[in-house]
């Protein structure tokens, strides 16, 4: 999911043109100011070289923010003692927050004041990057059923779900596998590709059905449609007001993904509406499992959503999941490579009944809940959480101001990585979030406990772990999505004894605050010989 990095080279190249415009023509935004004239931040530039030096360092430490983002991060979090703190970025003021009482007050702000939906337009820009969606800033303006079709209706069909994506996984994993070629007598499999294939096309059957799903020309539409996202819309954030609209509609017509995405939805959504309207007058209809269905059935009565709407939602919905999936699993994979010593312990507790319950219901497997948790801890995805921004002036009760534009976070990986909230924070220890009881009966001692660790699950949601969100405004699909990422993870435990090519090699990068995988990094999968 390297953002610089990208699989498509038609987007390496566009992305490329697209900064390049984005620096030489927010340059002069900032720094040309006309004679007498005063800049944004009220300095004068012209005569005045000591004013315009100061400013010209302080739009230099924005832009690298790009670059450097989660370094930024820990040394302010590092020096703030628990108080709030500013970082700067081309396009944005953040305020990073780490205390309970501001994390509260954020919860307890209304949507019309301090905005998910406005963070996460800003930061996707979905007009322009899926097909025309450009959602309000104040969430459930048009309903929130999405909430209840992902965290109700998604999990509570886990039992149908998880026995497919387990076997449509095997199959993949070995068709893959068998695909990878031999370097030096060894057979090399690029993981984060593998792993990106892998998530698209095991969850496409509970996202789209199994008439998408099948369809070889969308899915790939589908997967190229993560990076393109991810790709246009940092290229629009860069650019001045006055001609991101510009580029963004000529660049959106280059990356196509997203409209042939809403162009083979928009028939499946419109026939579904259809059907639901022969439902109420008294036909029988077919039934469907997947979140077109669950999605319209969620919507609000009485105004029910289009299937434009459908189908914009539904997008939006499929780029979160893939891409947070993808990179977790990859660190997962990661972080299973650098640590053998876990595999034998989750290849036993895979092995037992315990499995069978998992997929039941999308609970339990202690063992590989922990080992994802930690990997996610360690090496999460993003460096801040709890993402606001601020639609109205808004202070906090320490004095804290954020003004319209603002953005108010929490210090996510900086947060995960103190040693007051995680003993030996800075060491991986894939067992920590079991509770030791369980640890001794499924162990039997082969892993020590950390005493001061409180045990905890991969989908909680507290002051400690901000992975989903906090609050009222937590990830509905979390539920999904780390049963989703047991399975995956699970068939890589039980097919394959795994290894890093080259463990000194870098394995991710930065963006923002942003982490990710690096595409480049291969991984020997060794499979296991069943034991007589």
């Amino acid at each position: 999911m390297a953002l610089l990095v990208l699989l498509v080279n038609d987007v390496s190249s566009v992305f490329l043109y697209g900064l390049i415009i984005a620096v030489m023509v927010s340059l002069p935004r900032y720094w040309l100011v006309s004679a007498g004239a005063e800049s944004k931040n009220s300095y004068t530039i012209t005569g005045i070289p000591q004013q315009l030096l100061t400013l010209l360092k302080t739009r230099w430490r924005a832009w690298l923010f790009l670059i450097n983002g989660p370094a930024i991060i820990q040394n302010g979090y590092d020096k703030s003692n628990e108080q709030p703190y500013e970082v700067f970025s081309p396009d944005n003021r953040y305020v990073f927050v780490s205390k309970d009482e501001h994390i509260m007050e954020i919860d307890a702000a209304p949507d019309t004041v301090l905005s998910l939906q406005a963070a996460s337009k800003q930061m996707l820009q979905p007009k322009y990057t899926m097909a025309g969606f450009n959602w309000f800033d104040r969430r459930g303006t048009e309903g929130i059923g999405f909430v209840r079709a992902l965290r109700t209706l998604l999990t509570n069909n886990l039992p149908e779900v998880l026995p497919e994506l387990r076997i449509s996984a095997s199959s993949l994993m070995d068709e893959m596998h068998a695909s990878h070629p031999v370097v030096n007598d060894v057979k090399q499999s690029p993981l984060l590709p593998m792993i990106l294939h892998l998530t698209a096309l095991t969850n496409a059957r509970a996202f789209f059905g199994q008439e998408l799903c099948r369809n070889e020309d969308f899915m790939r539409s589908a997967m190229n449609f993560i990076e393109q996202t991810l790709a246009l819309a940092e290229m629009i954030r860069l650019l001045p007001n006055s001609i991101a609209p510009m580029v963004g509609r000529a660049l959106g017509k280059k990356l196509r993904s997203q409209k042939e995405i809403y162009k083979a939805m928009i028939p499946i959504a419109e026939e579904r509406l259809r059907l639901k309207e022969q439902k109420r007058l008294g036909h029988e209809v077919p039934v469907h499992h997947d979140c077109i269905q669950w999605i319209m059935e969620t919507a609000p009565r009485a105004q029910p959503w289009s299937a434009d709407r459908i189908v914009h939602e539904l997008m939006a919905i499929w780029f979160g999941s893939v891409h947070v999936m993808t990179t977790t699993i990859a660190f997962a994979m990661h972080d299973l490579c650098l640590h053998p010593e876990y595999a034998a312990s989750l290849r036993a507790e895979l092995n037992s009944e315990a499995y069978a319950e998992f997929e039941k219901n999308g609970k339990g497997l202690p063992l590989l809940d922990s080992f994802i948790k930690e990997s996610a801890r360690l090496t999460p995805v993003e460096s801040m959480s709890t993402r606001r921004q601020a639609i109205q002036p808004f202070t906090f009760s320490d004095g804290t101001h954020l003004a319209i534009g603002d953005w108010v976070v929490t210090p996510l990986r900086a947060m995960l990585h103190d040693d007051t909230h995680f003993p030996s924070a800075s060491s991986f220890h894939g067992f920590r979030h079991v509770h030791p009881q369980v640890l001794e009966n499924l162990t039997h001692s082969k892993f020590g406990s950390l005493d001061t660790q409180e045990p905890s699950q991969l989908t909680d949601v507290n002051k400690h772990w901000h992975v989903w969100g906090t609050g009222r405004m937590a990830c509905p699909g979390r539920y999904y999505a780390a049963a989703a990422m047991k399975t995956i993870i699970g068939q890589f435990v039980l097919k394959y004894d795994s290894s890093l090519v080259d463990e000194t090699e870098s394995r991710f990068i930065s963006w923002r605050s942003f982490i990710y995988p690096r595409s480049r990094t291969k991984a020997v999968l060794k499979p296991v010989v069943a034991k007589s």
